[in-house]
């Protein structure tokens, strides 16, 4: 497919034959995450306040109704009649909603993800046109990618990456000084990355399904007693709080410390041994496909600063980062906050008294905000809200039936 260059936008070609290798039904999903995508930047552009951000989600917006277009042509030129804009799927509703309450920037590693979905789907149809729109997908993470480090994008691609953003790619690689710095650059990999947002689901989660089996089980023992519920929801609480925050943090220093000391055993080779170290580095790069000259001279220029070349040697060999080994406070301190904020939903009615009431209230709020981490977590994986949501309820629901169940035998029994 070629595409040509008209002032400052490039024009995708009409529908193309070789479209027709793809069914309808396909094409049909593809033009509804087009729309769906179409609704979201359009939103998010409605939502953002700086003003080169908007124009950055309008155009992206616009690439995607060309990508729509396409869809359609293709619909249309099999007989197909084009079915009336619908509304957006929930996981694209809630990022809009998240987006309006806290703003373009706080999702933009769940709109990266979706990107990173339609790049997968796109790609596993294997046609010209998948193909490029696949580009595109990639290209509209580089603008996302720019866009976090506040920066205004400085190419905006069209229909696919044209020459202006594979130059800018090319500079990014030239002065990249690490594996990590290309890697953040190239948001469209999210291959289980997915940062802090990922961490706070399941943090909520562990503590509202802990808490909730908790405070269910004394409620099965001593329904009459609301301060013992209250008492033990708290204790929970703060146990698994502090639990959790501790066992992240010796988790997260014990592996930084065991990291660091092999890069201290790595750099104490090349000081003892620099010949040894220095041919380790030449196999490094004849197994990237270099000559023996070249792997050499390689080698040597690398050997020149000293910490360059411990880098290159503990990422290739030992498979580590030195510069991402983790905060273990950063870890401690998120893994508490969040605990504390699922175990608190259970608790809380029973700051305003006991009975009946406040048993059904915890229960149903806890069962809401199961459903509700569910639905987070079809945000990360892809999956159908719908089936993530109600998989969460279940299983928070069956932890707290059990231990309901098991605090009534008990109370019978003491009784």
């Amino acid at each position: 497919m070629i595409l040509r260059h008209d002032g400052a936008i490039w024009v995708r070609p009409p529908y193309h034959p070789h479209m027709a290798t793809v069914d309808t039904r396909q094409q049909l999903e593809n033009l509804k995450l087009e729309r769906d995508a179409i609704w979201l930047y359009e939103r998010l552009a409605g939502i953002e306040l700086d003003g080169s951000r908007a124009a950055a989600f309008r155009t992206i917006a616009g690439n995607e109704r060309r990508h729509a277009d396409i869809w359609e042509a293709a619909l249309i030129a099999h007989g197909v009649t084009i079915p009336p804009v619908g509304g957006p799927r929930l996981r694209v509703r809630t990022i809009a909603a998240l987006a309006r309450v806290f703003g373009t920037a706080a999702v933009a590693e769940l709109v990266t993800a979706l990107e990173g979905d339609e790049e997968r789907i796109y790609g596993a149809q294997a046609s010209p046109e998948t193909e490029a729109i696949a580009a595109d997908e990639r290209a509209h993470a580089e603008i996302w990618r720019q866009l976090k480090t506040g920066s205004s994008p400085a190419v905006i691609p069209r229909a696919r990456m044209g020459p202006e953003a594979e130059a800018a790619g090319v500079e990014a690689a030239r002065v990249a000084t690490s594996p990590t710095q290309i890697a953040r650059a190239e948001r469209w990999h999210v291959t289980g990355r997915s940062g802090s947002f990922r961490a706070i689901i399941f943090g909520v989660s562990d503590g509202l399904v802990s808490n909730l089996a908790l405070v269910m089980g004394v409620a099965g023992a001593a329904s009459s007693e609301p301060q013992f519920i209250l008492l033990a929801g708290i204790a929970g609480l703060l146990a698994g709080a502090f639990s959790m925050a501790a066992g992240e943090y010796i988790s997260m220093q014990s592996q930084r410390e065991l990291f660091e000391r092999q890069i201290e055993l790595e750099r104490a080779e090349m000081e003892a041994m620099p010949e040894e170290e220095l041919a380790e580095l030449a196999a490094i790069y004849r197994s990237k496909g270099f000559d023996e000259t070249e792997a050499r001279r390689i080698a040597e220029r690398l050997s020149a600063d000293p910490e360059t070349a411990l880098k290159t040697l503990v990422r290739e060999e030992l498979g580590l980062d030195p510069d991402e080994l983790g905060s273990p406070w950063g870890a401690a301190i998120g893994s508490f906050v969040a605990f504390c904020i699922g175990a608190s939903i259970p608790v809380v009615p029973y700051l305003f008294g006991g009975g009946s009431v406040a048993f059904w209230v915890s229960l149903g709020a806890s069962l809401v905000a199961l459903f509700g981490v569910g639905v987070a977590v079809s945000l990360l994986t892809g999956r159908s809200a719908l089936f993530s949501g109600m998989r969460q309820l279940l299983l928070g629901l069956g932890a707290a039936a059990v231990t309901y169940a098991v605090g009534s035998i008990i109370g019978v029994s003491v009784g």
